[in-house]
Order: structure tokens, then sequence, then C-alpha cells
């Protein structure tokens, strides 16, 4: 009786852990597969979870929630490093707070996310912007609005704000509570549902030895010739958190009316970046004056560029304007493509086609073409006094690289491609096996028991305790 006691709050207190670990298997399996590989009950990133449905946004899975303060007095305060979710309401106006040294520049970006199917206006948008501890604002002389515009589609919309500190700056110099500002900018005519927010909040540590304060004046802006060869099949991800990795090359993908589809390329110090993207054709009648935009932008999901096209059914084209090499005094220019450009790391190319191809094209998917093209060689990085937040954002490992050739996804917070989700799902798989064994064991030692409470069925020979040994040792052999 002692031994059945103590067997019994074995296997007890075994079923209350792997409960635990069993529900939260697949979620996780869901955050380790990559973007385009569907889990059990998943519907693939890059598909509809029904015909015409683009997948809804994919959010970093650690990011933590967090609600906007009305007041900036009463604003939570954010984390360097760290992802957040929140929400804002219609002409929605919300503070979150920081707290800055005297040396570090500060990065905040807020990707609004409507829900599929909210009509949404040309003059929608959302609006980021940093205030000192007195109220004043920050100028940088980054953008820090981002509209719907001619597309009237809705989909992820990203904004970002600065606070720039060294040489240079005027305003917002010193240490201190500093606070964040989003605001929903609403037009006549649009839906007034919530929007969900991913904000992410990114510190850069001053360097060590000073740097110059002049953004370059010459560097080749000569569109490069078309990059031609067989396109590879790579399907885009669902957000910045599930971005496709690509490395220079021609890549296929196919894309829904009104899905946004994202992909990130690894650009180091001294290279540069050139995109297009190219909608092939499809039968219908009519014209889109603004069908598909690609928008690119930099690690700390700050805009460079974007690039739109119309449609007729016929092939069209949608290609960035040449941008300069990435260098660290590309932050002193006033031109917000040269600006953006400012440090190394994975670039973000966000390729929209707009919900109204639907009614004159169907819901698709159209065939899209992407040519990524990385001018130059790795350059020298500036060395900063300190670490990055997150660690490594502004650099190009050989993980990257390895990540950008492989077509792995990014892993939606978590430290490398693959990093710590890959070993998160190494042991949901090990402690998962021991789990399904034991709960199995269980299982199996219930039926036992009630059939020998029950007795012998008629005309049955009872088994004795070696055979039924022997038995479930030839069952595991095989």
């Amino acid at each position: 009786m002692a031994r059945g006691r103590v067997m019994g709050r074995r296997t007890g207190w075994w079923r209350g852990r792997c409960r635990g670990v069993l529900a939260g298997a697949a979620a996780l399996l869901s955050v380790a597969a990559p973007a385009g590989q569907a889990t059990a009950g998943q519907v693939t990133a890059g598909q509809g979870s029904a015909a015409g449905t683009p997948p809804p946004y994919r959010f970093a899975a650690d990011a933590e929630q967090v609600e906007g303060a009305t007041k900036a007095t009463d604003a939570v305060r954010l984390t360097p490093g760290t992802t957040y979710r929140s929400t804002v309401r219609d002409h929605g106006r919300l503070y979150y707070g920081l707290r800055l040294d005297e040396t570090s520049s500060a990065y905040v970006s807020a990707t609004a996310v409507p829900k599929p199917g909210t009509k949404v206006v040309y003059s929608d948008g959302v609006k980021v912007s940093l205030q000192d501890p007195e109220g004043h604002k920050c100028f940088s002389g980054d953008a820090g609005a981002a509209r719907f515009g001619p597309t009237e589609s809705p989909r992820p919309l990203t904004a970002w704000a600065s606070r720039r500190a060294g040489p240079g700056t005027y305003t917002c110099k010193g240490a201190g509570t500093y606070s964040v500002l989003v605001e929903r900018m609403s037009g006549s005519g649009s839906s007034s549902d919530d929007w969900e927010l991913e904000l992410q909040y990114v510190s850069e540590p001053a360097l060590k030895k000073s740097a110059p304060t002049t953004a370059p004046q010459v560097w080749d802006s000569a569109s490069p010739e078309a990059l031609d060869g067989s396109a590879r099949a790579r399907q885009g991800g669902t957000s910045f958190n599930a971005a496709r990795s690509l490395e220079e090359g021609v890549w296929k993908d196919g894309i829904q009316a009104g899905q946004t589809l994202f992909y990130r390329v690894p650009v180091d110090w001294g290279q540069q970046i050139d995109a297009t993207a190219e909608l092939g054709p499809a039968s219908g009648e009519g014209f889109l004056g603004n069908a598909l935009v690609m928008s690119l932008y930099n690690p700390v999901r700050a805009l460079v560029d974007d690039a739109d096209t119309g449609y007729d059914g016929t092939r069209k084209v949608a290609a960035l304007e040449p941008l300069p090499p990435v260098a660290y005094e590309n932050r002193y220019s006033v031109d917000d493509q040269v600006g953006g450009v400012r440090f190394a790391g994975w670039y973000y190319l966000a390729v929209h086609l707009g919900a109204q191809m639907a009614d004159k094209f169907g819901d698709g998917p159209f065939e899209l073409t992407l040519r990524v093209r990385v001018r130059g060689e790795a350059g020298t990085a500036p060395v900063y006094d300190g670490a990055t937040a997150p660690r490594d954002v502004f650099e190009v490992t050989v993980g990257d690289r390895d990540a950008a050739a492989s077509g792995n996804a990014a892993t939606g917070g978590d430290s490398g491609p693959g990093g710590n989700t890959a070993m998160k799902a190494v042991a949901v798989g090990g402690i998962g096996a021991g789990c399904f064994l034991v709960l199995g064991l269980g299982v199996w030692t219930a039926v036992a028991r009630r059939r020998a409470a029950a007795g012998p069925a008629e005309g049955a020979t009872p088994a004795v305790d070696g055979a039924a040994s022997r038995t479930y040792g030839r069952s595991r052999a095989r």
C-alpha cells in the first residue's frame, strides 16, 4: 500500500507537470516553426484562414502587454530592447515613458494593426513623437507619421521617432524621464474600431571615438542593372517578427488581395540595398491606380523608402530609389532616405497588395517576384561605447548570413536565427515525449486495475504478472 501511494503521488506530480508542458507545446512550436511551415492546427504564414482573408499580423512571441496613459505623468516606463503590445482607440493619444541618459540615442517604433476588413481612408494613420521631461518635442529630423495613403487598404502601418544624442543635437540633450506619444489619426468615413499596436524600443550607445558629423555628399546613385536569374521560391511572413530571410537573388512568392508580406535582408556597414517587386499578369478587367506598395524599413523599423505601382492585369514593377551605402554619419542628413540607412543589420521589405484588387482581379494569390541586390563589400563597423539593446541589433553576423541563405524566418524576439526558440522546441520535444510515456503508462495502469477489479471475462484465462511484463517488453523492443 505504501509503495502504491508513493507511485500514485509521483504519477500525479508528473501529470501536473505534463499538463502544462503539453498545453504550451503547440504555442511554442508555432513560434519555432519558420514562416511558411505550418504546425498542426495552424494556417501557413502567407495563406489566408479563409478564401480572400489575409492571415493576421504575427506579434512578437515575447511581447509584453502594456496600456498607454492619457497623461505623460501616468505613463508606464518602457525598457530598451523590449517589444510591447498595446491598443489605441479612434482619435486616441497614448503616452509611454522612457528613462534616458545623456549619451544614448533612442528609437521607438509603433506598428498599428487594424482588423481585416476595417475601413480606412487616405489620411488615416499613426504618429509617434518624443518629448523631453519638460514636455518639449524632440526635433531629430526624423519622420514621425505614417498614413495609408491612396491605396486606402488596411495593413500594418509603422511610424517612428528618435532622440538622437551627440554632435549636432539641439533639443532633448539631457538625462531624465522622456515621453513617447502615439497618436491615431482618423479621417472622415473610416471605421472607429480599435487598432492593436506593437511597440519596439531600441537603445544605441555613443561611440568610443568621434565620427564624421556630415553625411556623405557623393555616392553611387545610379540605378543598378536588373538582376536576372532563376527565381527561387520563398514565402514571406506576416510581420516583422516572422519576416522571411533573403539573400541577394530573385525570389518568387504568391500574395493575396489585402495581404502584407514581410522579408528581411542583412545589410552590413558600407553596403547598399536595392529591391524591386513585380506583380505578375492576371485575368480580369479594369485599372487600379495604387495596387502594390513596397516599403523598406531599417533595423529599428524606421521607414527608409517606399515604392508603389498601379495595375491593369499586366506585369507591373515597383522599384526603390537608389540608396547610399550604410554609414553611421548618414544620420546627419536632412534627407529621410539617406538618414534611414544609418546602421547595419536586418533591413525589412514589406509588400502590400491593395484589398481593392479583389473587386477587379479576384482574391489571388497573384504572382510576386522580388529582385534583391546587396552591393559592396562589408566595411568596418563603428565601435560603440557600450552595448546596444537589443544586443547585436546593428551587426550582421555569420548566423545572419546563414539565415539569409537558408531562408529562415525571424524568431520573434529570441536571440539569433532559431536562437532560444529552437532550444525550447528541442526541450518541448524531449519533455513532451517523456510526458506522453508517463501519461500513457498511467492510462495503461488504470485500465489494468479496472480489468482486475471487474474480474476475468467469461471463458478468459487470467494473465500472470510475468507474462504481462514480457509482453510489455516485446512491445517496446519493436
